[in-house]
């Protein structure tokens, strides 16, 4: 996956989820981590961002939720941002039960 190592320079594509968890912080700090080996990982104010070649992912926590906002030039690669930050938030999530489920926009 070393293809998916920087971030377009438009993002007309945007998508969100949130994701109810108490442990939200810590499954954000183990996908930055985990991702970090594989993409670009930039610390802003709200969270980290996972930075891909086909888009990126602000991970944000809150006390009960993680908020999820990708971004991307084009739809598929949208596409592949959320199904790489979902696929591996819901298998770090297991035990947990927690799903991930895109919706459009900001």
């Amino acid at each position: 996956m070393t293809e998916d190592l920087v971030h377009p320079a438009t993002t007309a594509h945007r998508a969100h989820a949130t994701v109810t968890t108490e442990a939200a912080a810590r499954y954000a700090k183990q996908l930055a981590s985990h991702l970090g080996h594989k993409a670009e990982i930039r610390e802003e104010a709200e969270g980290p961002r996972v930075i891909l070649t086909v888009g990126s992912c602000l991970l944000v926590a809150g006390d009960r939720a993680l908020q999820l906002h990708a971004e991307a030039g084009a739809a598929d690669g949208l596409e592949r941002v959320q199904q790489v930050i979902g696929s591996h938030l819901e298998r770090f999530g297991q035990r947990e039960g927690l799903s991930v489920e895109w919706s459009a926009g900001a």
